[in-house]
Formats: C-alpha cells, structure tokens, sequence
C-alpha cells in the first residue's frame, strides 16, 4: 500500500512561484474534492482541499486545509488518515506557516514549518521525531501548496511543449522540477468529456524521494476559464493510484 500512502502524501508538496509572476491561490469558499482509486479500486478514498478566511491575533489569513482518509473494505486493509492547513498572508500571498499530520496503521507523522520572511528563514519541526528539526534559509520565490501550485495555471497559460521550473519542498527538503505542458487530451470525468492540458513534473538533478524509484506524477488541468486540476495520477514500478474531481465549490463573490 505504500503507493496509495504516495498519493494521498502528495498534497503534502509545498511549491515555490517564480517571484515576478502573480500567486493565483485558492480563493475563500473555493473547494476541491477528490475520488482516490488505485489499480482496479475506484474508490478507495477521498480528498478534499478548500479555502476560507480566518482571523487570529487580529491579522486576516487565508487558510488552505487539505483531508485525506482512505474508506471501505481499502480502509480495513490500509487504515490513513491525513490532515494538513496552510495559512497565507492575503495581501502579498505569501506563505506563513502550515501544518501536517498522517495516521496510518504502521507509520504516523506530525510536523510544521513556520515562514520568517523578515530574516529569511524557515523553521522546521518534526513534532515526532524532534532530532529531525531543523532551520534553513528560505529561497527565492512564495512557497505554497501543491494544489495552489496546481493553481499556478491558471496564470502559466502553458502550450504544449512549454516547461516551467518550479522549486519544491518536500519534508525538509528543496529540490527543483520542470513542468511540461505535454499535449491536449479529452478525459472522462464525472461530468463528462472535458478538454485538459496533461502537465508533467520531471525532476532536474539527481533524483530524489519518489522520482529516484523511477515514479512519475501526472496532472490533467481543464482548459476551460478555472483551469481546475481534473485528475492527477502518482505511477510507481508497483502500480498507478489515481485522484478525480468530484466535485467543485466556486468561491464566494466575483
């Protein structure tokens, strides 16, 4: 099962924009759900992401949570859970801080990452394992989540055969892809036919995590006016787990 973990882990990348082009984040009200399926399980699990303001100390926030729980006869076998928010500061869009946790029957995680744009720094925290905290200089860019990353298109316009670099954190750990607009394809989605752009993130360097087990991550994004992420695949050597749009919440107001 340490696929379907794969997949359900991977709303857990944060993304870093280039710093001279907007940040499209998820807007309050905004929502995202997801039908996870691996191999021939259709439904194994469901994912959902949305967006809402908050107020703490005074200061406005958006706040971008993300569930993830596998269900059914999937979750007697593989029991996870997954929880995780990310605050940002509305006005410049900058990443503050986030927070993550997975439950599962074998293995639980539970770790943090605060932002201090003043001096340029980020915080780590491994809430489980504290040898495992740690502090870094944070780099270049807005470090966001992967499905505000998703998002990004919404700006990126890419035709096929266009890339863009994008520097991601994973954990504790920065690393650099390229995404690649691969080719206009029609999918079946619960709606119907619909036309998407197939993105394809590729690693550069030496490989690391998933990618150095030869995985590939796959992403269909609408080419519609909400550039919606439709479908998303993680493939291993052991198999493919998948992730649909079930249902879309618009935001609140224009």
């Amino acid at each position: 099962m340490n696929l379907f973990r794969t997949l359900l882990l991977s709303v857990l990348f944060w993304h870093v924009a280039q710093a001279d082009e907007p940040v499209a984040l998820l807007r309050p009200g905004e929502s995202l759900t997801y039908r996870i399926g691996w191999g021939m399980l259709g439904h194994a699990g469901d994912l959902n992401v949305k967006a809402a303001t908050t107020v703490a100390d005074n200061e406005t926030r958006l706040l971008v949570t993300t569930t993830t729980a596998t269900h059914g006869f999937v979750r007697m076998l593989y029991s996870f859970d997954g929880y995780a928010w990310i605050a940002f500061d509305p006005q410049d869009r900058r990443m503050l801080g986030a927070f993550a946790t997975t439950r599962a029957k074998k293995k639980n995680t539970r770790a943090s990452i605060t932002f201090d744009h003043d001096k340029g720094e980020a915080s780590y925290v491994d809430h489980l394992k504290p040898g495992r905290s740690t502090r870094f200089p944070i780099p270049p860019g807005k470090p966001m989540d992967m499905f505000t990353a998703l998002m990004q298109t919404r700006v990126w316009s890419l035709a096929p055969g266009e890339s863009k670099e994008a520097l991601v954190l994973f954990d504790d750990e920065f690393y650099t892809l390229q995404i690649t607009a691969e080719r206009e394809e029609t999918i079946s989605t619960p709606e119907g036919k619909r036309q998407a752009m197939l993105l394809i993130p590729r690693m550069i360097g030496e490989p690391k995590g998933m990618f150095r087990r030869g995985g590939e991550i796959r992403v269909w994004v609408s080419l519609d006016e909400a550039r919606l992420p439709l479908r998303f695949e993680v493939k291993l050597k052991v198999g493919t787990a998948f992730a649909v749009l079930t249902n879309y919440q618009p935001p609140e107001g224009p």
